[in-house]
């Protein structure tokens, strides 16, 4: 049986829980590989979010 860091069991819970504002007994009731996932996908679409952030021309001031 393999036994998962804790440090980073808090890091998946910190991150699911900052961008998405789930309670801890919520994402702790996950298990790692649903976590995980979660912290896939918000990083997806964080990817994604900071690709759609273009220069607007319109821009005078910076």
């Amino acid at each position: 049986m393999t036994v998962y860091p804790k440090d980073k069991v808090y890091e998946e819970v910190a991150f699911i829980a900052y961008h998405f504002h789930w309670s801890h007994d919520d994402i702790m009731s996950m298990e790692h590989r649903e976590r995980k996932r979660w912290c896939d996908e918000i990083s997806r679409i964080n990817r994604s979010l900071n690709e759609d952030k273009r220069e607007n021309v319109f821009d005078v001031f910076k």
